[in-house]
């Protein structure tokens, strides 16, 4: 008598194919695991408002196949400053980090932080940026792939106790600041620079280690900055002492390992409207910050005209500083600061 063959029913066929399927998908993703590390915390507005929208949006791109976890306040371990290294090396797969953590190593790029190059306009700059990386600042990122580049609101000035109304108000004052570019800002202004990490400087204005800082409105509310200032400083429409540059980077061996449609998904998430986007983001955070501040108690002074303009004058020699500099690198530092400034305006919204 033949044997009577079992066929499985329609319905196991398709649970099994499902699963089957399931599985290949959740490997495949798995594929594509990247880890992300910072030096702020999970709330500041880096990671809620740029970083992890950035991150999704990779995400999407690629159908799923990428998974980008965020690893805030050094968790991974290690300080500030050994971010880019950690990219480099591998040790982590993307970072977030400032340029000036690591001073000298990314000299080109020091030119949208000077002030009168910078003024009041982080969408434009991060533009300019972006236009001018292949031709002009390539080169500082070897052992990276950058992501993109941007730059904050600018530095206002917060002290712990005293009104700045003048470039001599600040004389004899100690100041944070995280790069050169700002330690010359600071020097110009006969105040003492000391450079930090921005997680170091609460307890630092609490125990008058330092004056102030030269540092956007944007980190009063994670750091809670309100609580060890009084005063917080700009000048007319926004205008600010210059500014800090900053990447989002990949370690290069692991970017030269991803398919082309993989690396397309983290830059069609890091074009253009993404970098304008990034300004209007950190101008909201800077204004919720301010806000923050004076709900607080604190004295928000912006400069007239003449102040301002005062300030201005006063720092002029910071970029005849840098390009002197730049000029003992072998680096045509004058051509930059006219090509950023050229940038920066063909990239400004009408006002």
């Amino acid at each position: 008598m033949p044997k009577r063959t079992m066929r499985p029913s329609p319905l196991a066929v398709a649970t099994v194919l499902a699963a089957t399927l399931g599985f290949a998908s959740l490997a495949s993703a798995q594929d594509y695991t990247f880890k992300l590390h910072h030096f702020l915390g999970a709330k500041a507005p880096a990671q809620a408002r740029m970083l992890e929208p950035w991150a999704r949006q990779v995400e999407e791109n690629s159908g799923g196949q990428v998974k980008i976890e965020i690893f805030p306040s050094m968790t991974l371990g290690g300080r500030p400053p050994e971010l880019v290294q950690q990219a480099r090396d591998g040790v982590v797969d993307l970072i977030w980090t400032v340029n000036g953590y690591t001073p000298g190593l990314f000299p080109r790029t020091e030119v949208f932080e000077l002030p009168t190059v910078y003024g009041n306009d982080p969408a434009a700059t991060n533009l300019a940026i972006a236009q001018m990386f292949a031709s002009d600042l390539a080169d500082d990122y070897q052992g990276l792939e950058v992501m993109f580049l941007h730059v904050h609101a600018g530095q206002a000035i917060q002290m712990r106790d005293r009104p700045v109304r003048t470039p001599a108000d600040l004389s004899g004052a100690r100041l944070r600041i995280p790069t050169r570019t700002g330690a010359w800002v600071i020097e110009a202004l006969d105040a003492t620079p000391v450079s930090m990490p921005v997680p170091e400087l609460p307890p630092a204005l609490q125990k008058g280690v330092v004056d102030g800082a030269l540092i956007p409105f944007e980190i009063i509310p994670p750091l809670r900055i309100q609580e060890q200032t009084d005063y917080q400083m700009e000048g007319a429409d926004g205008w600010r002492l210059g500014n800090t540059t900053f990447q989002v980077s990949m370690n290069k061996a692991r970017w030269d390992g991803l398919p082309a449609e993989i690396q397309q998904a983290f830059r069609d998430a890091s074009g253009p409207d993404w970098l304008a986007e990034v300004g209007s983001i950190w101008l909201a955070s800077d204004a919720f910050g301010i806000r923050f501040a004076t709900d607080g108690g604190n004295e928000h002074i912006v400069w007239s005209e003449a102040e301002t303009d005062a300030f201005r004058d006063a720092l002029t020699p910071v970029v005849g500083r840098w390009v002197e500099d730049m000029a003992q690198k072998g680096i045509d530092g004058a051509a930059l600061v006219d090509s950023a400034r050229a940038a920066i305006q063909a990239n400004a919204a009408p006002r």
